[in-house]
């Protein structure tokens, strides 16, 4: 038997770039943690009892989470897609069912957009906040060059931090403390 799945990421791609993203935050998690990466469209609507983390991510599309709408007319029209446009993260939010527990959110946006506002992570993080999910990090963004892509050089090995530093964070939350913290002791947590 196989160990319980600890964290679960789940991601919306249209280009493939939010997945190189995804498979990159599995790796910094995987360091300490058993990690699940599941495509939107095939990600449960019930989460197994035994999940520690979920972490949710999506391109960042009209200020937000992308709409089917916008997926279909939009993004289809630009180039290939790397997966079927029926299902979003918004889409997958809507349906999850109602379960309280630790999470984060990412997302990716074009470089030159960086400074706008708007931010699928921060859209789908308001979601998980008032579901009642408790956050490890910041909203994280990741940024591509253009919407088709590549990404930003070195953006994967920041992805790839940033699910490292998830996973020291959960750790922390889900192991009692037994050392006293003395005065000089900083958290070195890296937020997003």
């Amino acid at each position: 038997m196989s160990d319980p799945v600890r964290a679960l990421v789940v991601y919306e791609s249209l280009f493939g770039n939010t997945e190189r993203i995804a498979g990159a935050i599995c790796a910094g998690l995987r360091s300490s943690l058993q990690v699940e990466l599941v495509r939107v469209d095939r990600a449960p609507v019930v989460l197994p009892a035994e999940l520690e983390l979920l972490v949710v991510g999506g391109p960042t599309h009209a200020f937000g989470m992308s709409r089917h709408a916008g997926r279909v007319l939009s993004a289809s029209a630009q180039g290939p897609v790397v997966m079927p446009l029926h299902t979003g993260i918004r889409d997958w939010l809507d349906q999850l069912r109602h379960r309280q527990g630790l999470a984060a959110t990412f997302d990716t946006r074009l470089a030159k957009s960086r400074w706008m506002p708007g931010s699928a992570a921060k859209s789908a993080a308001r979601v998980l906040d008032r579901r009642g999910y408790k956050f490890l990090a910041d909203p994280a963004g990741f940024l591509v060059e253009d919407a088709l892509g590549p990404l930003v050089p070195g953006e994967l090995i920041r992805a790839r931090e940033w699910g490292e530093q998830l996973a020291l964070s959960l750790h922390s939350q889900t192991r009692p403390n037994t050392a006293d913290t003395s005065p000089g002791d900083t958290d070195h947590r890296h937020t997003a």
